[in-house]
């Protein structure tokens, strides 16, 4: 009943788009389902139909609405993470956001996965930045307050009295052990909007596309903020690769927010991406 519900949510986005500047995308074959060289030209065509970046972004997340969830599909391609630096065929949460950028970025495979390369890894101690595990931006949290390319926007959006902070060592566990081996740890301040406090007021206030985060304070012990993050676009919609629903789905996002009249998260996070860093 619960994936029908979503099935007919979908289906009633993807109308509100039609005729519009968006229709364009409802013609198109499934990305997941395409050969690169294919999927090559048709992004190449985002960037002719859609020449400014926020419009950009917002086209190809409708357009990789249905991809297959998978959770941890990328990595270096080498022995330690076998799985592929950039790839459109399955998603799960982080995955989509960040690929969703370097394709936004980008008109040819190539420009991608060096785009995502760009994205996906710090500099390392020569500098550079290279496709190494223990050089990602592993946690969603160090990624918006300290990328180049993120810029956490949650602050503006509510009277600071209403932020709730937190002061979290990321990767590193209560016990004091690391979460991940990768020689890193973070002492970080994050504040966050309550759940509880979003509504319409706060969500006028966005633009018309931005990133989305989730806090779950069950994560705090293990030295992790975010359990869950998405592109949130129109002020309304929520597109993310769902392990609920196996699939990345564009659904409303206050609806979302709940399940079983229970908040799903603690709090939440908005952060905006930009085109350039």
């Amino acid at each position: 009943m619960i994936k029908r519900l979503i099935l007919f949510t979908n289906l009633i986005t993807c109308y509100a788009y039609a005729n519009g500047p968006y229709d364009w995308i409802e013609d198109l074959p499934n990305p997941w389902e395409i050969e690169e060289k294919e999927f090559e030209y048709y992004l190449s065509e985002f960037h002719t139909k859609y020449p400014t970046f926020n419009s950009r972004l917002k086209g190809i997340n409708l357009w990789r609405v249905g991809t297959p969830y998978g959770l941890y599909c990328l990595g270096e391609e080498n022995e330690k993470d076998q799985d592929p630096i950039i790839r459109y065929d399955s998603s799960d949460c982080t995955v989509h956001v960040l690929t969703t950028l370097a394709y936004v970025k980008s008109k040819t495979a190539i420009e991608a996965r060096k785009n995502m390369i760009d994205i996906h890894y710090k500099l390392n101690e020569n500098n550079k930045k290279v496709p190494s595990y223990d050089f990602r931006w592993h946690f969603t949290s160090d990624r918006i307050l300290n990328h180049p390319l993120m810029l956490d926007i949650t602050s503006s959006l509510i009277d600071s009295s209403k932020i709730e902070n937190v002061i979290v060592e990321l990767n590193k566990k209560n016990n004091g052990e690391l979460f991940l081996d990768i020689g890193w740890s973070s002492r970080e301040n994050i504040g966050f909007i309550p759940s509880r406090l979003i509504d319409k007021v706060v969500l006028s206030k966005l633009p018309s596309v931005c990133g989305v985060a989730f806090v779950k304070k069950d994560y705090f012990k293990l030295g992790i903020v975010i359990a869950h993050e998405g592109y949130l676009i129109d002020r309304l919609n929520l597109i993310h690769a769902s392990s609920e629903f196996g699939e990345t789905v564009n659904i409303n996002f206050l609806d979302y927010l709940k399940k079983d009249k229970k908040y799903r998260f603690d709090g939440v996070l908005f952060f905006e991406v930009l085109p350039n860093n």
